[in-house]
């Protein structure tokens, strides 16, 4: 592309919404850092592999394989581009001999079959596409059959008041704008619909960049199915606070929780 036709393009036709996404949602290297630590904490060793579902970029792959020389990892997903596009600027950016230990699988996470890993991760509330107690009961079944036996199985939730309301939430970022857009809610069926819009300085935008249509599950409702599914044991992991009552990122177990009107939390299910 000449310099002059990228001229007269808007900042939204040159953006790249895998590059947008990463920058607004995920935070690979604090999330890698706290699977480890807990992993040890829980089991008194290292986990050496790791097998990220719904892995998208497979930028948590990617970056479990670079803390450790002997670490390796497996990336799932059922979208041949976005794991084409990983391959392309998450994998090859690796040193190359680390290179061979991210293997990218484009298939369903209710019928792959991969070796036995120390650690499987569910991130970004993607597993809530399962909208059944069947089906999702179903997934975590297969997810226990992945891990060896002292595996743990790594969830992240949402919740909160606010999980319920229709809204939009923006939040500016160096070069753009994230919107959170709750779209859609269903009491009834816990049907949640939600996307991801960015906007930009000169104006422009990218609308539904991501959309996602989930049923929305509560805690207890998953911990009942982790166990259902033969997990041995299923405890949350909240977050804690600054002095200013913000998150702090740091995450403990928690039996209770607080009734903050938003939440995020991670869910350890040991096999």
């Amino acid at each position: 592309m000449t310099a002059q036709i990228k001229k007269k393009l808007t900042m939204a036709q040159q953006a790249d919404i895998h590059e947008l996404y990463e920058a607004a949602v995920q935070c690979v290297e604090p999330e890698i850092e706290f699977l480890q630590k807990t992993f040890r904490e829980l089991k008194g060793r290292d986990a050496k592999s790791f097998r990220e579902d719904f892995c998208g970029t497979a930028s948590a792959a990617c970056e479990w394989v670079r803390t450790g020389d002997d670490h390796y990892a497996i990336g799932v997903d059922i979208d041949g581009d976005v794991l084409d596009w990983g391959r392309r600027n998450r994998v090859s950016k690796l040193p190359e001999v680390k290179r061979p230990r991210v293997q990218l699988l484009k298939e369903d996470v209710l019928s792959v079959t991969t070796g036995p890993v120390d650690i499987v991760g569910a991130f970004n509330f993607s597993y809530w596409l399962f909208k059944t107690r069947d089906q999702l009961r179903s997934y975590f079944s297969r997810v226990r059959n992945a891990l060896v036996d002292d595996g743990v199985f790594f969830l992240d939730v949402y919740g909160g008041s606010e999980a319920y309301v229709v809204q939009k939430e923006k939040t500016k970022y160096d070069g753009f704008t994230y919107v959170w857009d709750q779209a859609e809610f269903e009491p009834v069926t816990a049907r949640a619909v939600c996307h991801i819009h960015f906007k930009f300085p000169d104006g422009s935008k990218i609308k539904r960049a991501f959309s996602y249509d989930w049923r929305l599950w509560t805690l207890p409702e998953l911990r009942e199915l982790l166990e259902e599914a033969g997990f041995s044991k299923v405890a949350v992991y909240w977050e804690g606070t600054d002095k200013e009552g913000e998150g702090n990122g740091e995450f403990s177990e928690d039996a209770v929780g607080e009734a903050d009107p938003a939440w995020i939390a991670y869910i350890l299910a040991q096999r």
